[in-house]
């Protein structure tokens, strides 16, 4: 009989990244947000991106799950930034992967 395998911290949490960045619409947000020097609206966002506002809305959910963004809320509006400290820790992770 076969011994079932436990997977790493690391592992799921290297998964539920790569699933975050499975998508080009959710590589494009990491990509805008990375770019700039302070947080920006959902609002600024959709307006070079070819979904609609419900369809962004899930991604930054997906995106926000996995740690990689976090939402500073503003009201009536969220504004949305790299969570630096987790990015950090997702590149270490590929890296170490890809060794």
């Amino acid at each position: 009989m076969k011994q079932k395998v436990d997977f790493t911290d690391q592992q799921k949490q290297l998964a539920r990244i790569a699933k975050a960045l499975s998508h080009p619409a959710r590589v494009y947000i990491m990509e805008r947000l990375s770019g700039l020097d302070s947080c920006c609206t959902s609002g600024e966002m959709i307006g070079d991106m070819p979904i609609a506002r419900s369809t962004l809305s899930q991604h930054l959910k997906e995106l926000k799950y996995a740690g990689l963004i976090q939402g500073e809320i503003e009201p009536p509006k969220i504004k949305y930034c790299i969570n630096s400290e987790n990015w950090e820790i997702a590149q270490k992770l590929f890296i170490n992967f890809f060794k």
